[in-house]
């Protein structure tokens, strides 16, 4: 028997309740697509809260080794303060394994609400460069020597006039960073066979960084046989939008957009947003992915005044898991969690934050979810990408 080994960070707050309704899923799809020919082994880690309260680190070395001897990993989410205190353990994590990609798939299943009247358009794959941007944390609170130090500079050598107080951050955005992105979101569209590519930008105001990063992305599209942003018959077509109005489009014509290509701020941004589409945080899966390492995870936060109450959804975090499962080349696997979770919803079963979404909605626990997503799952076709077209 084969022994798939995963580290597994449970996360703070909900984590454990979505964690564990998860995991059944996981170990019955490995099950019932390999015939008990491959096994799970989860590495059980920490990071954020539950390893500060523990040893005082928020990244344990252990948690570090594991997911590097691994080269995976699950991620439950992990509490960020606002305002103040630590800073996000979750950037951290991107910025210490060099996960440049996020990728987050955004597709309706039947019996999911949605604001839209067309909500079956809406399948769409939001890559956001990871690791640039403001998310790279370079600032300096207003008032203090260092945000001083920078305005003196801006006021004294650049001739930028910055109000004294305050607070000040700096976006940077390379070439090298935008175009090795660029060409791992155009390899995946490829191997998928996906419809077309869009470029998001604020380039009309940020010309320097938002609108470097349009060019780059077209300087490295051009390196493509397989694109077009001329419209060749046979060809992807690649496109760019100015990002408010891609909000705006994706709202009013989802079905014109398929592959997004975002900096990190408007890609953070605009996937959520479009989370709401089909229904919320709570079933949109999410990956950080490098050149040696990929964490998969949910995207939305720790949820702390639930925790323990066996409520919240743990659909995201099953979907991440698919995610992951193909990207070790068990697409089966993959297929078969999907198809699950979407007989489930089908059939009117989901917690609360679905169906109180939903005229005459009854919502059940998260582990009874989690019970009927197992019962559901089943043998049949292989997965041909990340989040099935």
């Amino acid at each position: 028997m084969e022994r798939i080994r995963i580290p597994v960070i449970a996360g703070d707050g909900t984590g454990e309740d979505i964690w564990s309704a998860s995991r059944e899923v996981f170990e019955e799809a490995v099950l019932k697509t390999t015939g008990g020919t491959k096994q799970i082994e989860w590495i059980p880690v920490t990071a954020g809260l539950k390893a500060l309260d523990a040893g005082n680190v928020l990244l344990p070395q252990e948690t570090v080794d594991a997911i590097l001897e691994s080269t995976i990993a699950l991620k439950g989410p992990l509490t960020t303060p606002v305002g103040g205190g630590f800073r996000s353990v979750n950037v951290y994590l991107r910025q210490r394994f060099d996960l440049y990609v996020c990728m987050r798939p955004i597709r309706w299943f039947k019996g999911l609400p949605s604001p839209l009247v067309n909500p079956q358009a809406v399948d769409m794959v939001i890559f956001r460069e990871n690791t640039e941007d403001l998310y790279r944390g370079i600032e300096w609170k207003g008032g203090t020597a260092e945000a001083k130090t920078v305005i003196d500079f801006l006021r004294n050598v650049m001739g930028v006039e910055v109000d004294p107080d305050s607070g000040i951050g700096i976006k940077p955005m390379s070439p090298a960073g935008t175009r090795r992105f660029v060409r791992w979101a155009i390899d995946w569209t490829i191997k998928a066979a996906r419809r077309g590519i869009t470029i998001v930008h604020k380039g009309n105001i940020m010309k320097y960084t938002e609108g470097a990063f349009r060019e780059w992305a077209y300087e490295t599209a051009r390196e493509f046989d397989d694109l077009s942003a001329e419209g060749a018959a046979g060809k992807i077509p690649v496109n760019d939008r100015i990002a408010d109005n891609m909000f705006m489009q994706v709202i009013a014509r989802p079905g014109d957009y398929d592959v997004l290509l975002c900096p990190n701020l408007n890609g953070d941004y605009l996937s959520d947003a479009c989370a709401a589409l089909i229904g919320g945080l709570g079933v949109a899966p999410g990956a950080n992915i490098g050149a040696d390492v990929a964490i998969f995870e949910p995207t939305h936060g720790s949820a702390p005044k639930y925790a323990g109450r066996d409520m919240v959804n743990p659909t995201s975090f099953i979907l991440s898991g698919a995610m992951l499962f193909d990207h070790i080349g068990m697409g089966e696997t993959a297929s078969a969690i999907r198809r699950a979770v979407e007989e489930t919803i089908q059939a009117g079963i989901m917690t609360y934050d679905l169906a109180r979404q939903v005229r005459d909605g009854k919502a059940v626990r998260c582990s009874e979810y989690g019970e009927a997503v197992v019962r559901r799952l089943s043998v049949s076709g292989a997965s041909t990408e990340t989040q099935g077209r």
